[in-house]
């Protein structure tokens, strides 16, 4: 595809980006794990930057409570029920036309991450829990791509970009000097459930994401242009409401530790070894499972939804479907995805989610 370069004057006006690195951005792809807070922002300024092909994945659809933040919504998505990526995609279509997004409505885990990260050149973190940034670390050491982290709960975000340490050293970065211990090296362990604030205890300012996503947004650009020596080497905390800004140095976190995922290459989130089949949702008071299907089956929506409707109100689209159920008592929204996986909103116990799936949709 020929690309009209003028749409990108002013940023090309940059001496480190100019032309050439114009180029290098259209010509590149990106993965943007989630598409809420941080990834709403981050495909936003990514599309507009011109970045060529972005991969947009997201397991949930969109609630009137993420208006607050997710920049990239409104009410008519609300209203109509459409995944937040495929939403995503058709709002950046009419931003850019130039540029490719494959949206992907699915969870991000570890059977699915080393397919999705193929062939990408930066992996940019927009997810709300540490397992699944773990497996993208393990992706991004295994496959030698880049990974910018970001995270914001409250008032307060950090954001850190990983130029990992491949396997045999031979990386544009590393020829530079410029690689980075990876997440693990400086968070060994996710911390226990319960134990870190989320959006759901604590809140989350909307100017919050937005500065830190931005700030992942730079890096990932500064990355994609091969602008190596400007990209940060410190983890990066600020609290907007405290005006508080911290830079920590971790460069020696990969030379004084031993690292299981870049040192020992022993990608254990990958392998499975922590993975889950139940995840809280944050600030949802929901649960997903994950109840794959086997040989590409889809779910049939009709016959479900006919069983559902003695139930409670039950809508649907070619996406997924949604059915309101009182059980016991107790009111719980019942959400489907075409690949099996369910959401269940009214409850963050994976028991009772578990019951009121095999109540209502089976095995």
């Amino acid at each position: 595809m020929s690309h009209n370069l003028d749409r990108y004057h002013r940023q090309m006006l940059l001496p480190a980006i100019g032309e050439a690195g114009q180029k290098k951005l259209l010509n590149s792809k990106v993965l943007v794990l989630g598409c809420g807070a941080l990834g709403t922002v981050i495909a936003n300024m990514l599309g507009r930057a011109g970045v060529g092909h972005l991969v947009i994945v997201d397991r949930d659809f969109i609630e009137m409570t993420n208006l607050q933040r997710q920049v990239l919504f409104d009410e008519d998505d609300v209203r109509d029920g459409i995944p937040k990526a495929e939403a995503a995609k058709q709002k950046l279509a009419k931003i850019n036309s130039q540029i490719k997004i494959t949206a992907v409505v699915d969870d991000v885990n570890h059977t699915n991450i080393e397919k999705l990260a193929q062939g990408c050149d930066v992996i940019v973190d927009g997810v709300d829990n540490f397992e699944t940034r773990f497996i993208a670390n393990d992706a991004a050491v295994k496959l030698g791509i880049p990974y910018v982290y970001g995270g914001a709960v409250g008032t307060v975000g950090m954001t850190y970009a990983i130029l990992p340490h491949t396997e045999f050293g031979n990386s544009a970065w590393e020829q530079a000097g410029r690689a980075t211990p990876c997440l693990r090296c400086i968070f060994e362990q996710a911390p226990p459930p319960g134990m870190n604030p989320t959006c759901d205890t604590a809140g989350v300012l909307g100017p919050a994401v937005s500065i830190i996503s931005n700030f992942q947004v730079t890096e990932t650009i500064k990355i994609l242009t091969g602008n190596w020596d400007a990209v940060r080497d410190r983890l990066l905390s600020i609290d907007i409401w405290d005006n508080d800004i911290r830079q920590f140095k971790v460069a020696r976190a990969y030379d004084v530790g031993e690292c299981t995922c870049c040192k020992k290459r022993d990608f254990e989130f990958i392998d499975g070894k922590f993975s889950s089949s139940t995840t809280t949702l944050c600030g949802r008071n929901a649960v997903q499972m994950t109840q794959k299907l086997g040989n590409g089956e889809k779910l049939n929506f009709n016959d479900i939804a006919k069983r559902l409707e003695a139930h409670g109100t039950v809508k649907a689209n070619k996406f997924m479907l949604r059915a309101e159920i009182v059980d016991n008592g107790e009111p719980y929204e019942l959400t489907l995805f075409t690949d099996g996986r369910a959401i269940v909103k009214g409850t963050k116990i994976a028991n009772v989610a578990k019951s009121i799936y095999a109540k209502y949709i089976g095995g």
